[in-house]
């Protein structure tokens, strides 16, 4: 089945001096979904999405955006795309209203239609009481919500989102990605990149970076289902000593201790891996329960950015 593409790209890369921030990456982004980029700090999130929409011009690459190639069209692309960042990008002497305006004339929004463009957003994200406030002295999940707002005003094809959720509350959390997916299922296509775990979970798809290589591509259901590794549970009296003997395992790619579990991962080629660590713990007389689990997100990330020897192990 042929599935329409928003975003084509091949090979695209961008050097900084030694640096390579992103390395020959190969993207297809489905159109009206929601595609993740999951990986931490320095990544090379925030470059390749200020790639695709013509802010940085790639080292090597191409990148095909709505039908246009970046490289060579970038100023018909601008108009199709709104890209929010974890700033926000607001003016913080202007009213609410007045952020939606200045857009509006950014954006060549037809003078006729603006008011009712504006009420219909400060209805929709919950702004009414706001229109006449600063956006200086609104709370956080304000400004993400204004910053959401002004980003679809001109009702782009395609928004880029970078770590739009780092600074707000759960709750406000929540409440964008429920925008998000009443956005994607209007038709907008959504590339939003995240270093939570939760949000990644809610992506149609998702590409993992590292160091600025992706180093899976899929979706959540089916990178949980091909980790390559044995999840092994342990619920011990003595989390710390537990881990302690399940480090020193020369079969073990890692082991993570949350509350007084601890999560262990181990290649599928190391056969009986529960029963490894079960005798292992009551050789050091470590008392403890152990139980193949599934994999979580977070266990797919730990093990596609595991170092090569270790993951070898």
């Amino acid at each position: 089945m042929n599935v329409e593409l928003a975003i084509r790209a091949r090979g695209l890369s961008k050097h900084f001096g030694d640096l390579r921030a992103v390395d020959h990456l190969d993207l297809d982004v489905p159109k009206a979904s929601i595609y993740g980029f999951l990986g931490p700090n320095g990544s090379g999130k925030s470059t390749t999405i200020r790639m695709l929409c013509g802010l940085l011009t790639p080292t090597e690459g191409s990148a095909d955006v709505l039908g246009i190639e970046v490289l060579k069209r970038s100023s018909e692309l601008k108009p199709k795309i709104g890209y929010m960042t974890q700033k926000f990008s607001l003016f913080g002497d202007l009213t609410v209203t007045e952020n939606l305006k200045f857009i509006a004339e950014i954006y060549s929004f037809p003078k006729s239609e603006t008011a009712s463009r504006i009420d219909e957003l400060l209805e929709k994200y919950d702004l009414i009481d706001q229109r006449i406030q600063f956006a200086g002295t609104l709370s956080g999940g304000q400004k993400q919500r204004l910053a959401l707002a002004c980003a679809v005003l001109h009702k782009p094809q395609l928004l880029l989102l970078d770590e739009p959720t780092s600074a707000v509350d759960p709750q406000s959390r929540r409440d964008f990605w429920a925008n998000l997916f009443r956005l994607a299922e209007g038709g907008t296509t959504i590339l939003v990149s995240t270093h939570y775990m939760d949000e990644a979970e809610r992506c149609h798809r998702l590409a993992i970076l590292d160091h600025g290589v992706k180093v899976a591509d899929g979706s959540p259901e089916d990178l949980q289902a091909s980790t390559g590794m044995t999840i092994v549970e342990v619920l011990a009296d003595d989390p710390y000593g537990a881990q302690t003997v399940i480090h020193d395992l020369p079969f073990v790619a890692s082991v993570t201790q949350l509350g007084i579990r601890l999560r262990v991962l181990i290649p599928e080629s190391v056969d009986d891996a529960l029963g490894l660590v079960d005798r292992a713990l009551k050789n050091r007389n470590v008392t403890a329960t152990t139980h193949i689990a599934h994999a979580t997100l977070e266990d797919v990330f730990v093990a596609v950015t595991l170092k090569p020897a270790k993951q070898a192990a």
